[in-house]
């Protein structure tokens, strides 16, 4: 979706200031919520890529705001509640409750099964290639296009490579398709690309373009010959 959450290449948000010996977690919530979207997605609340467009429907303000597990936690909400895993007055309800009492600690749950499942996903994360019997449309070597259209809805084609050219230089074959999937409107794989862009083509002659290069996994539908 075009807006405010495709941050990818913008300027004016300043310098990038990597915190030093930062944290995996900056509280104990968030190891929460890392666990909890597997266990959502288990459940069959939301797939990755609707879980991604939730975030897009947070409020730019919002979001620009927010942190990074706060951006989770939106959509694991907006999902969890149209799936009728969580009651909007119930959540209402205990989060007023924590709020009166920051110092009470949440309910305990213990599910074996669950955790084990959680310690090898987490890590390694899901399958997502398929087979398909579609012929790819491009090979190692050719020179692309990103399409340049806007987009109303999810998709991984980022605002600041479209339009731009580059070259292919890795085929990986049919991959789940985000901008379907996001939908609900099935897997609908697609062959997936790794297109390697210079900086100046991306972001113009400015000082170390010429040392840099961008490389950017990319669906077919993404793409024409250039």
């Amino acid at each position: 979706m075009d807006g405010v959450h495709d941050l990818g290449g913008r300027h004016g948000l300043g310098p990038i200031a990597p915190e030093q010996d930062e944290p995996v977690f900056h509280a104990d919530w968030e190891r929460s919520v890392l666990v909890m979207f597997p266990a959502m997605a288990m459940a069959g609340a939301f797939n990755l890529d609707e879980f991604r467009s939730g975030m897009e429907q947070i409020p730019p303000a919002e979001y620009l705001s927010a942190t990074y597990y706060e951006h989770w936690l939106h959509s694991m909400i907006l999902y969890g509640t149209r799936a009728g895993i969580f009651d909007p007055d119930d959540l209402e309800r205990r989060t007023r409750h924590y709020l009166d009492h920051p110092g009470e600690a949440a309910p305990e749950a213990a599910k074996p099964e669950l955790v084990e499942t959680l310690r090898g996903l987490i890590p390694g994360g899901d399958e997502y290639r398929r087979q398909t019997d579609a012929e790819p449309a491009f090979a190692v070597g050719q020179t692309v296009r990103v399409r340049p259209e806007v987009s109303t809805t999810h998709t991984r084609r980022a605002g600041y490579i479209r339009g731009r050219v580059g070259e292919v230089v890795a085929a990986h074959g049919a991959y789940v398709y985000p901008d379907s999937n996001a939908l609900g409107l099935g897997e609908d794989p697609h062959h997936l690309y790794t297109v390697r862009f210079t900086a100046s083509e991306l972001w113009g002659d400015e000082p170390g373009a010429a040392n840099s290069l961008v490389h950017i996994d990319l669906w077919q539908p993404y793409l024409i010959a250039a």
